[in-house]
Formats: C-alpha cells, sequence, structure tokens
C-alpha cells in the first residue's frame, strides 16, 4: 500500500493539498485524519470542499458531528459528508446517531478524530496524520486499500505544497 510523507509550508500548503485530493476523489471512499487540535484538519477538509465545487460556508461539525455536501465532482455526482467525533463520549454515539449507515460505498466520507469512534468506525481508505511543525505541518498519507491506493495514485503527490 502507497504511503507519503511531506512537509507542507504554512497555511497555503494544507489548501493545496486538499485541492489536490479533490480532484482524487471517487464515491465511497472514507479518508481518517488524525491530527492535535489547530493541526489542520478542518482546513484541509474546507480547502478540499471548496476545490470539489462547494461555494458556501465550510464550518466544522464539532457540535453537529456530521455535515453533508451534495456535489458534482469530476462528473460524478457524490455526497461527501464530514465528521468531527471530537465531542462525542462514546463509540456507541455513532450507531444511535444512525451515521455508519452512510459509509455505504456511495459517500466520501471525512472523519476527524476517528479514534473516539474505534470499534465501530467503518475502516478508511486512505488515513491522513497532520502534525504541526513550525510555521506549517508534517503530513502523511497512507492508503489501506485499492480505492485508497487509486486515489493515491491520481493524486500525484506534488512535491512543492
Amino acid at each position: 500500500m502507497q504511503h507519503y510523507s511531506k512537509h507542507l509550508n504554512e497555511e497555503a500548503g494544507t489548501i493545496a493539498l486538499g485541492t489536490s485530493l479533490a480532484r482524487a476523489l471517487d464515491p465511497g471512499l472514507v479518508m481518517h485524519l488524525h491530527g492535535d487540535l489547530g493541526a489542520g484538519k478542518t482546513t484541509l477538509t474546507r480547502a478540499l470542499l471548496h476545490a470539489a465545487g462547494y461555494s458556501g460556508h465550510v464550518k466544522s461539525p464539532t457540535y453537529t458531528l456530521a455535515e453533508p455536501y451534495a456535489l458534482t465532482v469530476a462528473g460524478k455526482p457524490m455526497q461527501i459528508i464530514h465528521y468531527d467525533l471530537y465531542r462525542m463520549s462514546s463509540p456507541d454515539e455513532f450507531l444511535e446517531a444512525g451515521f455508519r449507515e452512510q459509509f455505504d460505498g456511495r459517500n466520501v466520507c471525512i472523519v476527524e478524530w476517528p479514534e473516539r469512534g474505534e470499534g465501530v468506525l467503518p475502516p478508511p481508505d486512505i488515513e491522513i496524520f497532520l502534525h504541526v511543525s513550525g510555521a506549517g505541518r508534517d503530513v502523511k498519507l497512507q492508503a489501506l486499500s485499492a480505492k485508497g491506493n487509486a486515489c493515491l495514485d491520481r493524486l500525484k503527490f506534488a512535491p512543492n505544497l
């Protein structure tokens, strides 16, 4: 399985990565985003959604836990659902909210704080780890499935991010 590591310069690098990821999406892709508070998880997702064609305000779903966006990416209609599990007190909340049914092979699911749903959260196709490093971020992308590998193939991970 593929993996990439890179230093992203300032916020612009995180935005560039999100923009590149938007061009590599396929329906059904599941991404888990890891990183401390302020590591850039929401910035990355916001950039991805805007590059995918969403023109409205992208807010962090910290209190709603999930925000859906209906878009057409590269001619493919899809729903991108942004989850933030930070405020969940137990993985059971994920099941009780009915979120598991949204991981249906059609929706693109982007999950911040996936460790809060451990044991009930469907496995990712790609894991993204973000860490603050100076004014920028260190990022690692790891494909964990054939769908994740295909996404990273399309990503054409740019060395200048």
